[in-house]
């Protein structure tokens, strides 16, 4: 589950009880990271974390050994439908780079058009909401992102 919440503190053991597997929650939500990372942990989620467009991936980086998955925000987070930020990709593609083994999130105006750019920078999750809701075949659009991913990460791994 992605927090999109002002305390992501107080939602870790309701979640957890809920049956919640991953606990992803926003860097600049929180004045203590380390802690929050450390009671996911012990409350048997894993852990993903997520920055905003406005905030440096430099930012993450000091967590990304102890994360399961990093998420880039591709838009400015609270509402569906708007235009992906192509700017975030370097941030993906910085995260790759150094941190090979880490899955990479990308959220916000994915979809048919967009899904190359993100694949090819790194990203190997995807959230797609309107792309895949607005569609008259939702199957062949999912397919599709799941495909262009899996193709960039067999690209990735034979590279090396």
């Amino acid at each position: 589950m992605h927090m999109m919440v002002s305390r992501p503190e107080q939602w870790v053991k309701p979640m957890a009880v809920a049956g919640a597997n991953q606990y992803t929650f926003h860097l600049e939500a929180t004045e203590n990271p380390g802690a929050l990372i450390k009671d996911i942990r012990e409350n048997g989620m894993k852990v993903g974390l997520a920055i905003k467009p406005g905030t440096t991936v430099e930012y993450l980086a000091p967590w990304a050994n102890q994360i399961d998955m990093a998420l880039v925000m591709t838009v400015e987070p609270g509402f569906g439908g708007q235009k992906f930020m192509e700017d975030m990709m370097p941030k993906v593609h910085w995260l790759r780079t150094q941190f090979p083994s880490l899955d990479i999130e990308v959220d916000g105006g994915v979809g048919p058009d967009t899904i190359h750019r993100c694949a090819e920078a790194g990203a190997n999750m995807i959230v797609s909401g309107s792309a895949i809701m607005r569609s008259d075949d939702p199957r062949s659009v999912i397919n599709l992102l799941r495909n262009v991913c899996s193709e960039a990460a067999q690209k990735r791994s034979l590279d090396r």
